[in-house]
């Protein structure tokens, strides 16, 4: 049987915590910056955390599940 392949832009772009979630950056902070509030900006400089109901797909690309 061949070995699992991780799906190799799910590994960029995730990563686990400690407790088994999945953190990820937020999207729409790479260009036309220039219309959107300081707030917003701000605000998607952090990162945040896979939805639940995705958390499955996301560890499966990952190989993790």
């Amino acid at each position: 049987m061949p070995k699992m392949k991780s799906n190799s832009s799910a590994k960029k772009r995730f990563k686990l915590t400690g407790t088994g979630k999945i953190k990820r950056k937020h999207a729409f902070k790479r260009h036309i910056l220039t219309k959107k509030d300081t707030d917003r900006k701000r605000h998607l400089t952090a990162s945040g955390l896979v939805h639940e109901s995705d958390e499955f797909r996301v560890k499966r690309m990952l190989c993790v599940a």
